[in-house]
């Protein structure tokens, strides 16, 4: 069945989506199959996630039966979960045998480890091998990532060898892009294209057409890594090594674009210190991902309270200091977010290295104090025209200037400084970072403009 997927397609799918809901509470079981064979298994995928509890068990019920592989690796994590829980370790096998080796280790690997060895003990040994060598590498790793099925030819293959054997040959990825070169060790020595193969008169030698600057990965380099390097160079495949240089899997477009997704989330949801939580996750599972990060900011708040308290005196003799003092901390507690942002991108995507590091801080440096000038200059206008009824009122507007320019230029240093730090004590800057900054910034900043008022009011 082909599935068209135009603009118009998200409006589609919510239309489907009712009809399914529909017949899910009030329709037979064939009209909800009819319907479901409408969706794209990722559209589907979807509608799982979106069904209440009732309905995506009827749903599964009808559906496992004839389990869709694609829809299986498609489904969020916890909701993968439950389709497995429903099924016997027979079943789970032959579903995960129909997979590539890639998607089959990752529906694997959030198992636990009797439960795994359980359903691979009922999968064929060929592909019960090629999942095992996934799951023998790290977490997060290209040799978690990769797919052990891919396509080799010898150096001194001709092209007509090698097409020759694409057409004759069964045990083939089912789609491939690039024909590694290896020698008589299995070690890559090129790459080279279909489109190439197909272009090249049959008598040619694939060692005098293959591409021997090709970019090949370690089995145990780190996913992020592995994606960085298909950005850099443009690549659509790469070859994967073990620890002696022998070519035992590649990794695709694809899959790197699904770990790039995956980083994505996982940094916005930590910067919120949020954790993996999901919109489906239920009250207590919530509560408990949110608690630790609401604690530590509870601690981080009374710090910053207690700033305060050493000036109780000073804010009894001028109610208006009360009044003025968020403006400061809030200020550098979105100039610290800020850069601390472009920061904490810059170390995940490797732009901030040991080269640049102090020049970055330099930059930071002047554009916090740029920018604290100006808004130093807005700042005690305000302040001069709000108060002008206070004899203190130009006094204050300087004051409250001071303090900005001040937690403007820590802001900077401090979303540059912190995340470095964090990563070079190897805790994850996009989980820490942002509270410790906040927490700086509200500290200097009522320090700041609360001293500077005891000294030069009062």
């Amino acid at each position: 069945m082909i599935h068209r997927i135009d603009p118009e397609s998200s409006e589609e799918f919510s239309n489907r989506f009712d009809v399914l809901v529909r017949l899910l509470s009030e329709g037979t079981d064939q009209a909800v199959l009819r319907q479901v064979e409408g969706f794209h298994h990722s559209d589907l995928a979807d509608a799982f996630g979106l069904l209440s509890g009732s309905l995506r068990k009827r749903l599964l019920d009808l559906v496992k039966v004839e389990l869709d592989p694609d829809l299986l690796f498609e489904l969020e994590d916890h909701l993968r979960k439950e389709v497995t829980d429903s099924l016997s370790p027979k079943e789970v096998a032959e579903v995960i045998t129909e997979m590539d080796s890639d998607e089959a280790v990752q529906v694997l690997e959030d198992m636990d480890e009797l439960e795994r060895e359980e359903i691979l003990s009922e999968v064929p040994d060929e592909e019960r091998e090629d999942i095992q060598v996934g799951l023998a590498y790290p977490e997060d790793s290209a040799g978690r990532r990769m797919q052990t099925d891919f396509v080799s030819v010898g150096l001194n293959w001709t092209v007509g060898q090698t097409i020759d054997f694409l057409r004759d040959e069964e045990d083939l990825p089912d789609e491939f892009l690039d024909v590694f070169v290896v020698n008589e060790d299995t070690k890559a020595s090129g790459v080279i294209s279909l489109s190439r193969i197909l272009r090249s008169p049959r008598p040619t030698l694939m060692r005098e057409i293959c591409d021997e600057t090709q970019v090949i990965v370690p089995a145990s380099m780190v996913q992020e890594e592995v994606a960085l390097l298909f950005e850099k160079y443009d690549l659509t495949t790469a070859g994967v090594v073990d620890a002696d240089g022998r070519l035992i899997g590649m990794i695709t477009v694809d899959d790197v674009m699904e770990v790039a997704r995956e980083e994505f989330e996982e940094d916005i949801l930590r910067l919120g210190g949020v954790g993996e939580e999901t919109v489906d996750d239920g009250v207590l599972q919530s509560s408990a991902k949110r608690f630790t990060w609401l604690l530590v900011n509870l601690g981080t708040a009374i710090l910053a309270s207690m700033v305060i308290g050493m000036f109780d005196a000073t804010l009894e003799e001028m109610v208006a200091l009360a009044v003025l003092m968020p403006i400061v901390a809030s200020m550098g507690g979105n100039a610290g977010t800020q850069t601390l942002t472009i920061t904490v991108r810059a170390l995940a995507t490797k732009e901030l290295t040991p080269y640049n590091t102090l020049r970055t801080f330099r930059k930071e440096l002047v554009v916090g104090f740029l920018n604290g000038c100006l808004f130093a200059v807005l700042a005690g206008l305000i302040t001069f025209f709000w108060f002008n009824h206070l004899n203190d009122a130009p006094m204050l507007g300087l004051i409250i200037a001071g303090a900005m320019i001040i937690n403007l230029v820590v802001a900077g240093l401090a979303g540059v400084a912190l995340p470095i730090f964090l990563e070079k004590m190897k805790i994850d800057p996009a989980i820490a970072s942002g509270v410790f900054v906040t927490t700086i910034t509200d500290v200097v900043g009522f320090f700041a403009f609360l001293s500077l008022a005891s000294t030069f009011l009062l």
